[in-house]
């Protein structure tokens, strides 16, 4: 067994409804369900915040919601407060099927970074464990799907295939925030990094 299946962030505040609602994010959930009986591995991530965190817009006063400051680790956008954790928005998709996964790897709760990665925080360096678990279990090949394709999966999957993963994503399963060409410079970076785009 070497494939897994990961799932990124299918959570109530990234789906219609949310606090950081991704237009039809909820409509990949039963395809994700139907996909999960093709894996043997089940990994699914979930952003998990806690109040007060750096990447939202709440925390830097004057500053609104997809504006854009700078961090000691880089640029970094302000979302609204979303996936507080132990929240509702933080919960999985109730249409998800949670029972199917083996690990569930939670990642943004550092309240001084934000991690988009399922693999790293945004300096690109502190890992979340995701790759050691990963190697432990000789899992080498990653289908990833999920939210929003532009940041959580663009960025999983880009660190994937920079740390020898084969990776596909599979674009009808996620879906993307899309604002400032977002979504197009994710797709380039993706392809440009050896990313398989199904």
């Amino acid at each position: 067994m070497t494939k897994a299946l990961i799932v990124i962030d299918v959570q109530n505040d990234f789906c219609p409804g949310g606090a950081l609602a991704v237009a039809g994010g909820d409509e990949i959930v039963p395809g994700i369900n139907a996909l999960m009986q093709e894996f043997e591995a089940v990994i699914l991530t979930q952003d998990w915040h806690p109040l007060g965190h750096s990447s939202f817009a709440s925390s830097h006063p004057g500053k609104n919601p997809l504006e854009m400051t700078q961090m000691p680790y880089g640029p970094q956008v302000l979302w609204p407060d979303h996936c507080i954790q132990g929240s509702e928005g933080a919960a999985f998709h109730p249409g998800l099927n949670t029972d199917r996964a083996d690990v569930i790897m939670r990642k943004g709760y550092n309240p001084l970074i934000d991690s988009y990665s399922a693999f790293f925080e945004n300096d690109h360096e502190t890992p979340t464990g995701l790759h050691g678990y990963l190697q432990t279990r000789r899992l080498t090949v990653l289908t990833l799907v999920g939210l929003a394709t532009d940041f959580c999966v663009n960025y999983s999957a880009v660190d994937a295939a920079k740390l020898g993963y084969q990776v596909e994503l599979r674009t009808d399963l996620c879906r993307a925030i899309d604002f400032d060409g977002s979504l197009s410079a994710a797709m380039k970076g993706m392809r440009d990094a050896g990313v398989g785009i199904l």
